[in-house]
């Protein structure tokens, strides 16, 4: 496995490659959701590209870009075990060597829902620095994890408009035994605030099984610790419910200073 920092040094690493070529992009971290990406990719793949970058573009004035764990050693560990072939893990002067982009990428009317009401800026941020990523590594797939929906959504969506030759996958969400999404800032949460984040879960299954999001509300009015940012019922491509068939259910809330978010998949009767 070949470590990289350097955009030259991307470009002979890169070049080193053989046969289709796959990169998943991390800000490191990572946990078992991303081991699940790496060997997906491993899998389906000639060669295994990782990227390792805490990008501060899709961080907020008040959100946690200092804090946000960073643990290279022990996400290099991970790579080599996962069978990755080159990692990229540039500086934020390496990404932006002018400062901050005077052009991002619009996420469109998708962009600013959800995530992007609660989080303004926050898919400018994302798409920029995955288009530059893209334009550095030059993959034929790319793997996404599914507990970012909406964030694997307009991915896809910039790869179609944008006429880029990659393959979007996107990979199940991988869960702790007792139902937890797997997240990064899993490790912010206090016992408490863990046992509390449960409701997440709890309530995109209830409001599946019920078919509205009115069990799933009832289930986080019983844990009034957890602050509820959205609960909704939407078509597979995030527009409003369909009657029947496929939809997915998608959830934010604050457990205590920690912002989580999950989401369901769910086939209406």
């Amino acid at each position: 496995m070949k470590v990289v920092s350097t955009r030259p040094e991307l470009r002979a690493g890169r070049a080193a490659l053989t046969g289709d070529v796959a990169v998943v992009m991390t800000m490191g971290a990572l946990h078992s959701g991303h081991e699940a990406l790496l060997r997906r990719a491993r899998a389906e793949a000639g060669s295994l590209v990782l990227t390792i970058f805490v990008n501060p573009l899709q961080f907020g004035p008040t959100e946690d870009f200092e804090r946000y764990p960073r643990t290279l050693e022990a996400d290099l560990d991970m790579a080599r075990d996962c069978g990755v072939d080159l990692v990229f893990a540039p500086t934020r002067e390496v990404m932006y060597p002018s400062g901050e982009p005077a052009v991002r990428v619009d996420p469109g009317p998708l962009g600013v829902v959800l995530e992007g009401a609660s989080r303004p800026g926050f898919f400018h941020g994302v798409l920029t620095v995955v288009n530059k990523l893209f334009q550095l590594t030059r993959p034929d797939q790319a793997y996404f994890g599914e507990k970012d929906y909406q964030q694997l959504g307009l991915i896809r969506a910039m790869a179609r408009d944008f006429d880029l030759p990659i393959d979007v996958r996107g990979v199940p969400t991988v869960r702790e035994p007792d139902g937890l999404a797997l997240s990064s800032r899993n490790r912010y949460l206090a016992p408490a605030e863990r046992e509390a984040a449960l409701v997440l879960h709890r309530a995109l299954r209830a409001a599946a099984a019920a078919g509205d999001v009115e069990a799933g509300l009832a289930e986080f009015a019983k844990v009034p610790e957890v602050k509820l940012d959205y609960l909704v019922l939407t078509d597979p491509m995030l527009g409003p419910a369909p009657q029947h068939g496929p939809a997915r259910l998608l959830t934010a809330a604050w457990v205590g200073a920690t912002r989580l978010i999950d989401n369901l998949g769910v086939d209406l009767p």
